[in-house]
């Protein structure tokens, strides 16, 4: 197949290291999660971006965490349009195939995806204009969210739509007829999360108030 290259050695070097480590001192573990499922307690949407690591920021181990990532960790509205929606599957299987009791949606500070919409919807970005552009399409997802903060100080408005990219995704996690329906019932909670990346703070969305307060 074009393009397809040998894996880099220093990532094999850190496979074997690994294999040899980690997984030999765990292994009776690693086979009991093979044999026996996945059984994650939450799922957690988050952003693509590197230097958010969600295992690390909970300790969490393998199998812990139904964990997926995109552009900005946005979650679309439900729409049953017939075409491939990624996110919207993963929400699916979590929910109605592995029960998950929580769902969590990670923002983060310094988020690349928040500020190609921002710099989109203020008219510096006519590339992600473009009908062939994935990453500006995906944004618009954002759009309603950079309305509600357009008006903030120009020092504040980033981060202003780096949380409101949490408070679209829950906003939209309700439009799922099988979120809503297990949210009712009380066997999911939903929750919104902001981290700072240089700071390794963590602040949660407390739905009394609609604002982030630290953890």
């Amino acid at each position: 197949m074009d393009g397809i290259r040998p894996l880099p050695a220093y990532l094999v070097q850190r496979y074997h290291g690994w294999k040899a480590t980690q997984y030999a001192e765990n292994r009776a573990w690693y086979r009991r999660l093979a044999s026996e499922g996945q059984r994650p307690r939450a799922m957690v949407i988050s952003c693509c971006d590197s230097r958010v690591h969600v295992t690390s920021i909970f300790g969490a181990d393998q199998g812990e965490f139904f964990i997926h990532r995109n552009i900005a960790n946005l979650v679309p509205s439900y729409e049953p349009d017939g075409n491939q929606h990624g996110t919207s599957a993963a929400v699916e299987y979590a929910v109605t195939a592995l029960r998950v009791a929580h769902l969590i949606v990670l923002g983060h500070s310094e988020c690349g995806g928040v500020r190609g919409c921002l710099d989109m919807c203020e008219g510096r970005a006519p590339e992600l204009e473009e009908k062939t552009s994935f990453v500006g399409r995906w944004m618009d997802i954002l759009r309603p969210g950079y309305e509600r903060v357009k008006d903030a100080a120009p020092e504040l408005v980033t981060g202003a739509l780096e949380k409101e990219a949490v408070r679209v995704s829950l906003r939209n996690l309700m439009t799922f007829p099988f979120v809503r329906s297990s949210v009712e019932a009380e066997e999911l909670t939903l929750h919104g999360l902001w981290t700072d990346i240089g700071e390794g703070g963590l602040e949660w969305l407390d739905p009394a108030t609609d604002r982030f307060l630290p953890v």
